[in-house]
């Protein structure tokens, strides 16, 4: 399934700087996602051609080279090598035809911030593969004219499940109000007037397996849906914010970007819920019932200090690790993973999405989770043929 799909590698915002970089694992390859010196963005294989050790030890910095620390080798921020010591000695010639080079990933793409990877060279452009889904990433890139970013650091954490289930529930719209009724509840004692907590939207099919959830909600968003506990403070700094999305896109552009959520998936494991906060989150298999989740939280660049704090507390309070939601989730599925060890006396292989199938569509429908299993059937199908 990895290996013909793009991949979401990191946000150019995270390599900002020339020489910065990032290590990043994406489908079991250890990578490194670097800005070189003359500003190009790249995606190297961390290994280096001589006897396979990895050339990047770091998590993140910012260098003009890499070493080897095993026999010394150097290359550029570009991948080029410089330096082979001893090289008199070898018998083949590293530097002919690249092939002391550090290797790139067959292709790379960038998206409007958002950047990917692809291990098959003859695959579509990023373009044709994310399609309809565009529209929904650009109203997040649309929320600033300064381009947005990801705020400092990642969240990293397991889950004891099939990383197909965490798919499912990300784009999920009508669990909340059974799994997350702590969180509603919160939502309705402390941030609205009244005890009105109902989200109310659609879902849809995308093609290509992405699939998305928008809807209104009762909570604030700092892109410019203000809330009473706010403040007046506060509604200054939303209707500023408003003022200058209606600017930019428009009055009726400006309401859904300010005014609706978004739960998002692009096929086959990205997700970016533009939600109370803004989350981009990918997740791969260690084993069938075990998977590793990175989050990151992303921002306007220009956003105000104010703006800034509130969005962090609300990216913590429900998306993070410890908040309301992510341990609840976590809960739902690693409680699905144990029962799906009854599946052969049971009689049951795979999960039920039929809800609203021939139907009128409604927002607790389960469209978009039909939308990846598509997909997720028309390559595995053809592997297997």
């Amino acid at each position: 399934m990895f290996e013909k799909c793009w991949l979401y590698v990191g946000h150019e915002s995270e390599v900002r700087k020339n020489g910065d970089f990032v290590r990043r694992t994406i489908a079991g390859r250890n990578l490194v996602f670097n800005r070189d010196t003359s500003g190009k963005l790249n995606v190297f294989f961390n290994v280096c051609p001589h006897r396979g050790a990895e050339v990047c030890r770091e998590k993140h910095g910012n260098a003009k080279h890499f070493q080897c620390f095993y026999h010394g080798w150097i290359f550029g921020s570009d991948g080029s090598l410089k330096s082979q010591p001893g090289k008199e000695r070898y018998i083949a010639d590293f530097g002919a035809q690249g092939r002391g080079n550090l290797v790139t990933v067959p292709r790379f793409a960038n998206y409007r911030g958002f950047c990917f990877i692809n291990f098959d060279p003859t695959a579509c452009s990023i373009e044709e593969y994310l399609g309809n889904a565009r529209e929904y990433l650009d109203l997040v890139a649309d929320q600033s004219e300064a381009g947005m970013v990801v705020v400092s650091g990642m969240q990293e954490y397991s889950i004891r499940a099939n990383w197909k289930l965490l798919v499912e529930n990300s784009n999920d719209g009508y669990h909340a109000a059974t799994t997350h009724a702590t969180y509603l509840d919160y939502v309705a004692k402390t941030h609205v007037m009244g005890n009105d907590v109902a989200l109310r939207g659609i879902g849809r099919e995308l093609g290509n397996g992405h699939a998305v959830v928008e809807y209104t909600a009762p909570w604030g968003r700092p892109i410019a849906n203000w809330i009473p506990i706010w403040g007046e403070e506060g509604k200054r700094e939303m209707e500023r914010i408003h003022a200058g999305l209606v600017a930019r896109h428009g009055k009726d552009k400006a309401d859904r970007i300010a005014f609706k959520n978004r739960n998002i998936l692009i096929f086959p494991n990205l997700v970016v819920n533009d939600i109370m906060s803004l989350t981009v989150r990918t997740f791969y298999p260690l084993k069938p019932d075990l998977m590793h989740v990175t989050g990151w939280a992303l921002a306007p660049e220009n956003e105000s200090e104010w703006a800034r704090e509130y969005r962090l507390n609300n990216f913590l309070e429900f998306l993070g690790p410890g908040g309301f939601a992510t341990p609840d989730d976590v809960e739902a599925l690693e409680s699905c993973q144990g029962g799906y060890r009854n599946a052969k006396e049971v009689g049951v292989g795979w999960n039920d999405i039929s809800k609203g199938m021939g139907l009128d569509p409604q927002y607790d429908d389960e469209v978009q989770m039909r939308s990846f299993w598509k997909e997720w059937n028309r390559r595995v199908s053809a592997v297997c043929k």
